[in-house]
Parts: structure tokens; sequence; C-alpha cells
């Protein structure tokens, strides 16, 4: 055999066994998460979307990610949809991430709340639960025995399942306030050493619920405070449009929406007013 006839072998991804992904078995792949979840992946995230999806690949021994995406669509795996989901959500997280919106929380909202009245908050992106610990945290400091519920939902199931929870590595608790860590978090000991658990009484407030923001919403009623950050920037306008718009119909009349400081709603959504960058309120 002549060497310009030896057929050409697909080139695997480093590590894994698994042939490489082909340009149509991205953009397939892309087009689905994105009818699925509004994510928009970049053209730059084929190497986190082979990495991401190989074990499954291995797992039922694939020939390629086009086989492998078949049987997504089958319909004869419905927990595997649930599963490439999850491993394409980033959940980048962790304790009072991005600290200025506790501090304006405790500040500016929670001392104009009427006495007496429940205080309901939205971590509406909650990832594996340490942003509505952190405001678990912040209500249960700043509000004592005052009614107060926090409603924290992904659409990731697997995030959730950590979260609901509340067990985590102790170095995690380095970004948490040393109050609250003293006052919320048990530290573990025995074969536990090395990891803390959100205490009961703070879990016990804080209802995890999977959510896809790109669906239609469930009944969850209306809330004085909604945490919408570090998810918009993952979807395209008209979908951050449509996601804001939805969103907004469960923010009370005065009440204020909160999202990443690296994202605005310049654009997406002209109801809502700045009252500082990332902190939009509605009239």
């Amino acid at each position: 055999m002549r060497p310009d006839s030896i057929p050409s072998q697909r080139p695997s991804v480093a590590g894994t066994g698994v042939a490489a992904i082909t340009d149509r078995e991205f953009q397939e792949i892309k087009d689905w998460i994105y009818r699925s979840a509004g994510i928009n992946l970049s053209n730059q995230k084929k190497a986190l979307v082979m990495g991401r999806l190989a074990p499954r690949l291995r797992h039922y021994q694939s020939s390629g990610y086009g086989e492998y995406f078949r049987l997504l669509q089958s319909g004869g795996h419905p927990a595997e949809l649930q599963i490439a989901i999850d491993l394409l959500t980033t959940n980048e997280t962790h304790f009072f991430r991005e600290p200025k919106h506790f501090d304006f929380l405790r500040e500016k909202i929670l001392p104009s709340h009427p006495a007496g009245r429940m205080l309901r908050v939205w971590s509406a992106a909650s990832s594996s639960g340490e942003e509505p610990y952190s405001i678990a945290m912040t209500l249960a400091a700043a509000l004592g025995k005052a009614p107060w519920e926090i409603l924290a939902s992904d659409l990731s199931s697997r995030v959730l399942e950590r979260a609901r929870t509340g067990h985590y590595s102790m170095a995690r608790a380095k970004t948490i306030p040393r109050p609250h860590l003293l006052g919320y978090c048990l530290k573990g000991v025995g074969s536990q050493e090395g990891t803390f658990l959100i205490e009961p009484r703070l879990r016990d407030r804080v209802q995890f619920r999977q959510i896809n923001l790109v669906d239609a919403l469930p009944q969850i009623g209306e809330f004085e405070v909604i945490f919408l950050r570090n998810v918009l920037i993952y979807f395209d306008v008209p979908t951050k449009r449509k996601v804001v718009a939805r969103v907004l119909r469960h923010l009370r009349p005065g009440g204020c929406m909160i999202v990443g400081h690296s994202e605005s709603l310049n654009g997406v959504n002209e109801a809502l007013k700045t009252v500082v960058p990332s902190i939009y309120r509605n009239p």
C-alpha cells in the first residue's frame, strides 16, 4: 500500500482515547445546549465540550461525539440529557462572592423592610449553594427572629444535590466573615475533619429547586430581592432580554435585582432603574 493511500486516522482528545469532535458535531451540541439552556457557546469552547463529555462517550462506548449526540436525541436516555447539561454548565462560585452586594443588602435593603412582613429572596443561579447560604447568613445576622425565606434555583440538578447538603471543604470557608463562620457553621470532626456544615436552622430556611431560566417559570410568588448574578454573561442579547423580563415578573414593586459586577442591564431592560452599578430597582 502506498503511503498516500493509507486511511487517515481521526485525531483523539489527549488522554481520553476519544476521537476529536468535528465542526459539525460541535455545532450540533452548540445548537442543542442553546435551545435547552440558553447558553451561547463560542467556538473557543470546543476543547471544553470535548473534555467534559469525553467520559460519557467512554461510558457508552460511543465511537464519537456524533454518536453520543444521537443517543441524547433518541429519547431513550432522559437522565443522560440532564447529565450532559450539568457537565456543560459552568458553576464557579464562592461564599460572599462580590461582597459589596451583601453590604448593600445589609445596609440599604434590610433596614427599610417593613417589620413583621416576610422577606423573600431568590438566588436565581444558586450553583452549589454558596450564594444562597451567604444571603442566609446576612439575613439571619441582621433580622434576628424576623420572618424571611430564600428560594435557591439552578439548572443543574447535580449542583443542587450538593447544595442541599450544606457540606463544604474547609478551604471554601476562607471568604466567610469570621462572625458568620462561628455563628452559622459547624466544624467537622473525626472522619469529617477538614470540612464544615451549614447549621440546620439556616439550611431549613433555604429551599432548593431546579428551574431553567429560559423556560416558562413555575409559580414561585414575588420577592423583595432577586440575585441574578453571573449567569447573563452566558446568554446572547435576545436571551438576556427574555430571561430578565421573565424574572422581573417575580420582583415586587420597589424590590431590587442584583446582577454580577461584570454584567449590565443596559440595552437589556429599560423598566428597572439603576441604583448603583449592577443593582437595579423595580419602580
